[in-house]
């Protein structure tokens, strides 16, 4: 399966709660078969999503380490998945987007129906529309903005397929996001990628994101950008619109350093924190609650709004 031309196509994940509420774990950056305390960290996870009855899984990428899969065979996905996160309120759906590290080994394989007959929690497309009753998520591909993965891949091969021509990929991908984003109805709109649009990790802000992206989500009222990457948890709002730029990117290896207080208004900082975790959202129609955890299960930071503090924005 080649998910061609960036189009999105469309899932809807039904609502299990009688109050129509939902609650949502996301991770990033995590692959790495147990080590770097990926697998402590899988065991807290599992302990907080019985605590908060998780609906599904969000992985914002970079899911094997260090160069993705090498076909639907590679016994990487169950030393880095299916064995790792073995508690059973981790075994919902994992709705997962492709990060760089991913792209460098066989891109297509993770998108293959065969782990997800191997492993029925698991989903990944390149781009693709999550629909639920409360919210939409938008799930894109955000590897293919970057040029230096074109233009000096250094040793690395990435597999481009279903990517190139890439102007073509890329404006198809921007156009159908933004019909999307137009088109929604949703209570609350959650984008989600790899890669970061405004961090003060090691990785800092992506330009081409900041130019090509930012401005539709700013324009089509999208109160969430989710990403990874940059392997720490962070917090960063804006001061002109009501996106909040939020990082889960501590899935396993961390510790990198790298906090650039210049590449963001100090204002618009409300969290950091550079080792592992993860992070959970419950989302009501009215409410937004954001936590973000430490290996220990620590709540290290927590933000809310309502639907009528972002409408007052």
């Amino acid at each position: 399966m080649v998910a061609a031309n960036g189009e999105l196509q469309r899932f809807v994940h039904p609502a299990t709660k009688a109050d129509g509420s939902m609650s949502v774990l996301v991770i990033g950056d995590w692959g790495r078969k147990g080590m770097y305390n990926q697998s402590q960290l899988a065991y807290q996870m599992g302990i907080t999503a019985e605590k908060k009855d998780v609906d599904f899984i969000i992985s914002t990428g970079d899911n094997f380490y260090p160069s993705g899969l090498t076909d639907e065979n590679d016994p990487a996905f169950d030393e880095s998945f299916t064995n790792i996160y073995t508690a059973p309120s981790l075994l919902k759906k994992w709705y997962t987007v492709l990060g760089n590290h991913d792209y460098r080994g066989n891109a297509i394989a993770q998108l293959s129906p065969i782990l997800k007959a191997k492993d029925s929690k698991w989903f990944c497309m390149k781009s693709f529309i999550l629909n639920t009753d409360i919210a939409e998520f938008f799930f894109i591909d955000t590897t293919p903005f970057e040029d230096k993965y074109f233009t000096d891949p250094e040793d690395e091969v990435y597999d481009w397929r279903g990517v190139l021509p890439r102007d073509k990929y890329l404006s198809t991908l921007l156009r159908d996001l933004e019909s999307a984003l137009i088109e929604s109805r949703a209570k609350w709109k959650i984008v989600v990628g790899h890669h970061t649009i405004k961090s003060v990790g090691i990785h800092g802000n992506t330009k081409k994101l900041v130019q090509k992206v930012l401005p539709i989500l700013e324009a089509n009222d999208v109160d969430l950008y989710i990403n990874g990457h940059d392997h720490c948890l962070e917090h960063i709002s804006s001061h002109h619109s009501r996106l909040q730029f939020l990082t889960s990117g501590g899935g396993s290896k961390a510790w990198r350093g790298g906090y650039d207080r210049t590449s963001i208004n100090e204002k618009e900082m409300r969290f950091y924190y550079d080792g592992q975790g993860f992070m959970t959202m419950q989302i009501t129609e009215t409410d937004i609650d954001i936590d973000f955890y430490d290996i220990f299960g620590n709540v290290l930071h927590k933000w809310g709004a309502s639907k009528s503090y972002f409408s007052s924005i």
